[in-house]
């Protein structure tokens, strides 16, 4: 069974390839087809349907299951935002230090306790026309007063998961065994796993 990632990011491939290898799935992308996925619009207002748009379209010009992930960083004070803005944070171009500094800047005046946020992922296979498989993550923490650490990207400098640590601060190791990402694949590997099972008995 093979199926499309609708990302060229080489560290999701590498994920979803170790992960569903042991249910008889192989994971290509578009580039290994020969297949441009150019021109896909993240127009959804939750990350559950960018991710639907992104692997419907995957399915759409290849025929083949595709899976998709959106993800970001909500912040509740600011009413869930940057949400799914959260890669086009600080206007086009903005580097990755100016958006941690944007965000910064716009809870200046808040104080810890309220200083709640969550990182979200979720993750969707279009397997045909008519089934779906999806599951979403939360990794939940606060945001800091400042950027510490630098095993990290994004946001994982501001993102604090406990008193004295960012993400930026962790192992690899120890960032996928709670993080957000982690949860949502924990949870697709399941659903996943149900999929195949059910296909097998049919």
């Amino acid at each position: 069974m093979r199926f499309l990632l609708v990302s060229n990011n080489r560290h999701k491939l590498e994920e979803l390839q170790r992960i569903l290898l042991p249910l008889g799935i192989e994971v290509v992308t578009a580039a290994q087809l020969g297949v441009s996925l150019d021109g896909i619009e993240e127009t959804g207002d939750t990350f559950e349907k960018n991710a639907m748009i992104k692997a419907m379209a995957g399915f759409e010009r290849t025929g083949l299951p595709s899976i998709a992930d959106d993800s970001g960083l909500s912040v509740d004070v600011l009413g869930g935002r940057p949400g799914v803005y959260s890669a086009r944070y600080g206007g086009e171009g903005a580097t990755e230090s100016q958006k941690n500094e944007k965000l910064l800047k716009e809870l200046e005046n808040v104080p810890d306790e309220h200083r709640t946020a969550k990182f979200v992922c979720c993750i969707c296979c279009v397997i045909n026309k008519n089934e779906t498989v999806t599951a979403r993550g939360e990794c939940k923490g606060k945001i800091g007063f400042e950027q510490v650490g630098t095993n990290g990207f994004g946001y994982d400098p501001i993102f604090m998961v406990d008193e004295n640590r960012s993400f930026a601060q962790l192992s690899d190791a120890e960032k996928d065994s709670i993080s957000h990402r982690g949860n949502a694949l924990k949870i697709f590997y399941n659903r996943i796993s149900e999929y195949t099972e059910k296909t097998k008995k049919e």
